[in-house]
């Protein structure tokens, strides 16, 4: 029996990378396998507070991992590959397919999270052709991009090609001399493309985007205009930057050490394939470079968007072990802030500059350009793959939008593109292109905790903890129900007039009559398992929470630890009106449940 068009259909699938910048992640889905193209991760917001990294929700991939044929990576920036070593812990990936930068990387990474014999790893070449299950031929094209040996891919399926373009702009004096591969992709557009997905980065922005070497002179005469130290930050990733600038440093008689792990990890791999190039004798440790005078010295590091934890970032907040700002030096932020990064970039530069330094950023500087091709590149890639149906991707909103503009520009139907978010799920035909449908989407977040993961409750605890503080209390009951000592209480991040002693005081009172009033409802005999303690404890930490947010005028978070007696003693069960004093261990209530603890406090009943 033949099959109907949606049982024809290939599926896209964007999990990341729509209506953001970052974690991009695309399924392909025909008949029963599924074959992935990149997974990436983002970085956490401000409000994402203990969080390291973002990555998208991928419960689709979980429950349908049978269906998982490989994975295509287009090229080695954390956007792209970042997510793949966590991917790998939840579900097996048969085999990735990708250039030798790419993969040298993220070798390190699965080994490091130890999760290296869970997919086989195989490097390809510009213009080889891959198979991938039944249904998928994949080819590689070489582009041009801020990152080496990165590529666009042509997906032949049995519908016709789709062509991803990847990040790309169209470069055509490339620092590496590996040109834009312009002849296959008209080769593909003259024999019939059926569908392009296309990056949408600098959409909103008219011309084409300069070449990577057109930051060369202006980068040139900052070292020679430079008497003291000399420091770049940079993207780690930005291998043809990078060489750039060794070769000025050997051009102009300066030592480098690089610091900031990433970017160390990064000039290894590349140095290897050959893509970053230098003498020995330039690159040399912190401690080798002390001595020499300063107009000798440049210092290659990290944290060019203002990272929390980056080298450059370090150095601002005068929190760097080893590194120190000092007048005379100066930095050089050779990158423009990604969006979300703008606040803490300028104020990493304002530290900087009240510690005397000279800094130079900004885009009318020119030491800096983008890997994204601009209104005129985009048109470029249109015109040469001639596609019959049209998906912006990579990028926000407003630039998906302007894509589609321009696309319609140059002839393609409005009814022939689709602007979609993560999660939609693109039927593609060879008539027809529509969102049949939506998949769980949104973002996973994982922190250094063993489970690594963190659930939306928890973060939502810990904005509110951050945002308006918590109260703890400690305070230890007897069996009578009365206190044993003054209960402690400890407050972080609540703003209040009130003296200590006098809200220890208050708080102390309001347990007391707490107790008196409630009490007996949590009695409910007279053996040890007779006392409904978690009970009592839920009771007292809400009634504490609601009388201290009336009296503080916020609403921290208040936590109550009770302090309880480990058992009953023998004479009470016969008669309550007994006093004695025993001592020995206690029980420590906390959301409910009990949890013994050795305690050498005297408890009274």
């Amino acid at each position: 029996m033949a099959k109907n068009e949606a049982d024809s259909a290939l599926k896209i699938i964007p999990l990341g990378g729509l209506h953001e910048i970052g974690k991009n992640t695309c399924v392909f889905e025909y008949d029963d396998e599924i074959v992935l193209l990149d997974a990436g991760l983002a970085f956490p917001t401000e409000a994402m507070h203990g969080v390291n990294i973002v990555l998208p929700d991928t419960t689709y991939l979980r429950e349908n991992r049978h269906k998982i044929k490989g994975m295509i990576v287009t090229h080695g920036h954390e956007d792209h590959i970042g997510g793949i070593a966590f991917h790998l812990k939840q579900f097996e990936i048969p085999v990735i397919y990708g250039p030798r930068l790419a993969m040298a990387m993220l070798e390190g990474k699965l080994e490091e999270a130890g999760v290296r014999d869970r997919t086989e790893l195989r490097t390809v070449l510009p213009r080889d052709v891959v198979r991938i299950g039944k249904s998928f031929f994949v080819e590689y094209i070489r582009n041009t991009h801020s990152i080496a040996d990165s590529f666009t891919v042509a997906l032949h399926t049995p519908l016709g090609v789709v062509i991803h373009t990847g990040d790309f702009k169209f470069d055509h004096t490339p620092v590496d001399g590996e040109n834009f591969d312009i002849q296959r992709l008209a080769e593909h557009g003259e024999k019939g493309v059926l569908c392009l997905l296309s990056d949408s980065t600098n959409s909103e922005i008219p011309g084409f985007t300069p070449s990577e070497r057109s930051v060369y002179p202006n980068l040139d005469r900052v070292f020679s205009q430079t008497k003291g130290r000399l420091f770049i930050t940079t993207f780690a990733s930005s291998v043809h930057r990078i060489n750039m600038i060794l070769q000025l440093a050997q051009k102009h008689n300066r030592v480098v050490t690089v610091v900031g792990r990433s970017m160390l990890n990064l000039i290894a791999h590349a140095r290897n394939l050959g893509y970053v190039k230098c003498e020995d004798s330039l690159l040399q440790p912190l401690n080798n470079v002390r001595h020499l005078p300063d107009e000798n010295v440049l210092i290659l590091t990290t944290g060019s968007q203002g990272e929390p934890m980056s080298a450059m970032t370090r150095i601002a907040n005068k929190e760097h072990p080893h590194i120190k700002i000092r007048e005379g030096d100066t930095v050089v932020f050779s990158a423009n802030p990604i969006p979300g990064n703008t606040i803490a970039v300028v104020n990493t530069i304002d530290k900087l500059m009240i510690q005397g330094a000279k800094v130079v950023y900004g885009r009318d500087k020119g030491v800096h350009v983008s890997g994204h091709g601009c209104q005129e590149d985009q048109k470029l890639m249109i015109a040469l793959t001639r596609p019959k149906f049209f998906v912006p991707v990579h990028g926000e909103h407003r630039m998906l939008v302007k894509h589609s503009e321009t696309a319609q520009s140059m002839g393609i139907p409005r009814e022939n593109m689709v602007i979609i978010q993560n999660g939609d799920v693109i039927e593609l035909t060879e008539n027809s292109l529509r969102v049949a449908g939506k998949v769980p989407s949104g973002i996973e977040l994982v922190d250094t905790s063993s489970s690594g993961m963190v659930s939306a409750r928890v973060l939502q605890e810990r904005q509110k903890m951050a945002s308006e503080g918590i109260v703890t209390i400690a305070a230890a009951i007897g069996w009578n129900g009365k206190l044993l000592a003054k209960p402690e209480i400890h407050l972080r991040g609540v703003v209040t007039s009130i003296e200590r002693s006098l809200l220890q005081k208050w708080v102390q009172q309001r347990i007391e009559e707490i107790l008196s009033v409630r009490w007996a409802e949590f009695r409910t005999g007279n053996g040890h398992d007779d006392m409904d303690w978690g009970g009592l404890q839920g009771t007292l930490e809400r009634e504490l929470a609601r009388s201290l947010r009336k009296e503080l005028q916020c609403q921290p978070t208040v936590t109550l630890l009770m302090q309880i007696p480990d058992e009953l003693p023998t004479h009470l069960s016969a008669s309550t009106s007994t006093s004695t004093t025993t001592s020995g261990s206690a029980v420590t209530v906390a959301d409910g449940r009990r949890r013994r603890t050795r305690s050498t406090a005297q408890v009274a009943s």
